[in-house]
């Protein structure tokens, strides 16, 4: 857990982070520089509850030290990690009291790909507890671990999505970029609402081994950075097959560097497909959408319109999917936990949640229940659900995005990731609004998905997505740096006080 404190006095000395230009090896920072800015401003100050658990600073900078003397690629670039993914140093908990001593003492895959890269693991974030998928009625960015995340650039707004707290922690400053993860837009969606960059990788192009589940069929981590840049970087670290993951199969034939033409890449002459029915209704969100349009146009690129509207059914299908998988894909987690001497009453499937839940409801339940769990729980009928799965596979992917991209003989589908940030309540839930955004296409499909900040409306962040086909996670990549140059927009700066309107 936390290791020192830091006087919250301190936050005017230590200026936001550079945010629009990629790192170079000379302007890494070591831990203790990222350390500090937690202190001042995720412990005290605003208190953004964006981070749960920090390394020892000296143990920290000391393999910093090491990475960056060595040839290794993130020469000890600092990254915070989801807790919901499993590290070595701290209990993964998914944001759960029920786990709160569930210290494993290994690392996924992919973190352990991360350290052979010379990545340093900064400490763990916050997240909406068991990534969003407890109750119908919850507060995206809150746990009952780590309480409450805020966002950056208006504290009494919400930070979307079950990656709360690593959107949040990059767009404060608080690492060099972070590790989040989707099951349907738990990586786009807090990027794009905390003004930063998100990408979320096709399922199987990194390990879900030691990862809290909701749904192989849809669970990716992916990284959250200040840039498209070094997103790919750390996805080039975390990248790869994993014999103990059956999905990653194919992942080494497709992993590449994947910085590599970021710099050079060019939307001259490519078709781009826009969503137009996918832009929803708010006027900010329009206007900034029509900017980046131009600035692409400008770019060279080749613009066409689509009319499109996802089936009812594959939403429908979509969520009979993920319970059912929820239910088998948690209880197969919980199982393989090792023994934990302190916890004879460690939980090992579903109904063992639900049950500490409701043992615990004082602390676990005061803001919203557990209805999702509920219905996990008793949705059982393994044909219907192999049914709804291959249907909301074939609207999303084969009839969706795939038919989108051949008749338009397009390259990319792009549409507003998200509307801007809606005021937290706790009492009510989220509130999302405007019909806003197409990520669910590529969510339910397991293809690419890369927002980039666009612009804000109201001094709150807007991003842009960008989907394509599956492992066409490069070009993808490709696109987003090429946008970045062309963009135009002035994007906010986070203010670390509540919304005012601007001036």
């Amino acid at each position: 857990m936390r290791k020192h404190t830091f006087a919250a006095s301190a936050l005017l000395a230590l200026p936001l982070l550079a945010v629009s230009a990629s790192a170079t090896a000379d302007e890494i920072r070591l831990p203790a520089d990222y350390l500090d800015r937690i202190a001042a401003l995720d412990d005290a100050g605003p208190r953004l509850n964006a981070v749960i658990a920090v390394a020892d600073p000296v143990s920290a900078s000391a393999d910093a030290v090491a990475a960056a003397a060595s040839v290794n690629q993130l020469q000890g670039r600092a990254v915070l990690v989801k807790d919901n993914i499993e590290t070595r140093e701290w209990a993964t908990t998914a944001g759960s009291l029920a786990l709160k001593d569930n210290f494993t003492g290994r690392d996924a895959p992919m973190i352990a790909n991360l350290r052979s890269a010379g990545g340093v693991v900064l400490g763990k974030t916050n997240l909406s507890e068991w990534a969003n998928i407890r109750d119908d009625n919850s507060t995206s960015g809150w746990s009952a671990i780590g309480g409450l995340t805020r966002n950056p650039h208006a504290l009494d707004r919400n930070t979307c999505g079950s990656s709360a707290g690593s959107g949040a922690a990059v767009a404060a400053g608080f690492a060099w970029a972070a590790i989040g993860t989707e099951t349907d837009g738990s990586i786009t969606c807090p990027a794009s609402v905390n003004g930063i960059v998100g990408f979320k990788p096709t399922v199987g192009l990194v390990s879900r081994t030691h990862v809290v589940p909701i749904s192989h069929s849809q669970d990716t981590a992916g990284p959250m950075a200040n840039n498209v840049h070094d997103a790919a970087m750390l996805l080039t670290a975390l990248a790869g097959s994993d014999p103990a993951d059956a999905a990653t199969a194919e992942a080494d034939t497709y992993k590449t560097d994947f910085m590599t033409g970021l710099g050079k890449s060019s939307l001259d002459g490519v078709r781009i497909g826009v969503l137009r029915n996918q832009v929803g209704t708010r006027g900010g969100v329009t206007a900034l959408f029509q900017a980046a349009l131009a600035d692409l146009q400008r770019a060279g690129a080749v613009l066409i319109e689509i009319d499109f509207e996802p089936t009812p059914d594959m939403y429908r299908d979509e969520y009979a999917t993920l319970l059912f998988e929820l239910r088998e894909d948690m209880g197969t987690y919980l199982r393989g936990l090792p023994p934990i001497e302190a916890r004879e009453d460690m939980p090992r499937s579903l109904a063992d949640l639900i049950a500490f839940n409701s043992a615990n409801a004082d602390e676990e339940m005061r803001w919203f229940g557990q209805s999702i769990f509920i219905e996990a729980e008793a949705t059982t009928d393994r044909d219907a659900y192999q049914a709804a799965r291959a249907n909301a596979l074939k609207l999303a992917g084969e009839d969706g995005i795939d038919r989108l991209l051949a008749e338009n003989d397009a390259a990319f589908l792009i549409a507003p990731t998200a509307g801007p940030a809606w005021a937290i309540d706790l009492v009510n839930g989220d509130h999302f609004s405007g019909g806003i955004g197409a990520g669910s296409l590529a969510a339910i499909a397991g293809y690419p998905h890369l927002t980039v900040p666009m612009g804000a409306v109201e001094g709150l962040p807007v991003g842009l997505s960008i989907m394509s086909g599956k492992w066409r996670d490069h070009d993808v990549l490709k696109a987003g740096a090429a946008y970045e140059r062309a963009r135009s927009a002035e994007l906010a700066v986070p203010s670390f006080e509540n919304w005012q309107p601007t001036k």
